[in-house]
């Protein structure tokens, strides 16, 4: 999945100007011919060390599992367990 997520990525990328120009032009038959995985819609947030796709933390790139592990170890830096 993670593989998969990288690919969608990179077409994304690839035809980003493209849909730019086809948006403004208003030609959407040209657009529908694009390869849906161009669509940046589908792109979806994943945890850069597992791959989970719930629970991910946008600040940090991590699901919120693999987060409390690091911070817990004290491998994120600025980050440490509150107690109060």
């Amino acid at each position: 999945m993670k593989a998969r997520e990288v690919k969608r990525a990179k077409l994304v990328a690839k035809y980003a100007a493209k849909r730019q120009a086809l948006k403004e032009a208003g030609d959407y038959l040209a657009l529908d011919r694009l390869p849906k995985n161009a669509s940046p819609v589908r792109l979806h947030n994943r945890c850069s060390l597992t791959g989970r796709p719930k629970g991910y933390m946008r600040q940090f790139g991590l699901s919120r599992i693999q987060f409390r592990e690091m911070a817990s170890a004290g491998l994120i830096p600025g980050v440490k367990k509150a107690s109060w």
